[in-house]
């Protein structure tokens, strides 16, 4: 079976899981932490070698405040008790979004994150943090525009490979394969530019509830496909 190099996850559902246990919607967020902890391991386990997950977006802040605190105080406790663990398991650690206006304490858990686990090799685990493939890409485009501006760079030599380079993610595979879970078919401004090709599972459970079985399942579905970039299948037809 051929296994995707990078799955890519939208770990959506977690407000609905709690909901229908009559739970607060922190006790979601916190089985969803439960579940990104078995997935990295299990993505290891089947040979998995990029797991991108879409862990807080640059939208979400405008969530009631109470929800973000409960959030960045996950994120915190993820980090400072998960981190050492990751390390030993040699899991490597990328944050992408923008980091320019977070607060002090998590812009330093984050760097502190990358650079404890540089070296490491096993998995490599991207978190997307206040990110959005939108702002991404308006923030690539000021780059290159700067570049222009400063003679670095003509016009006529800004090609979808310069755009892929001024990205978040300039040096990280596209995903082959992007997972949403809880039944919503969307994206939802996640890895616009980096998805154009890739495979993509919807999954009907919520976040929390995400097995072994539902991403081994998921494994099977990408391998079943032929992927064609838009051109032709073994056969000859067009995409």
């Amino acid at each position: 079976m051929t296994t995707p190099a990078h799955v890519a996850i939208i770990m959506d559902g977690n407000g609905r899981w709690a909901k229908a246990r009559g739970l607060p919607r922190l006790a979601g967020h916190k089985a969803g932490v439960e579940a990104l902890r078995r997935t990295v391991r299990n993505a290891a386990d089947l040979g998995i070698s990029w797991l991108t997950v879409y862990a807080f977006s640059s939208e979400n802040w405008s969530r009631p405040k109470s929800e973000v605190s409960d959030l960045m105080g996950l994120l915190k406790l993820f980090i400072r008790r998960d981190l050492a663990e990751l390390h030993q398991n040699g899991v490597r650690v990328r944050i992408v979004g923008e980091r320019a206006d977070l607060q002090p304490d998590i812009a330093a858990l984050l760097d502190e994150a990358e650079s404890l686990t540089a070296n490491n090799r096993a998995i490599n685990l991207v978190i997307a943090f206040n990110y959005g493939g939108r702002d991404e890409i308006v923030r690539a485009a000021r780059k290159i525009a700067a570049d222009a501006l400063a003679g670095k760079i003509g016009l006529t030599e800004i090609t979808s490979e310069t755009v892929a380079k001024a990205l978040d993610t300039n040096d990280i595979p596209d995903p082959d394969l992007v997972i949403r879970t809880s039944g919503e078919m969307r994206l939802s401004n996640f890895l616009l530019w980096q998805a154009a090709y890739s495979e993509f599972v919807f999954e009907p459970c919520y976040w929390p509830d995400f097995t072994r079985e539902h991403l081994a399942e998921a494994l099977r579905q990408y391998a079943a496909r032929e992927r064609r970039f838009g051109g032709l299948d073994a056969r000859g037809v067009a995409s």
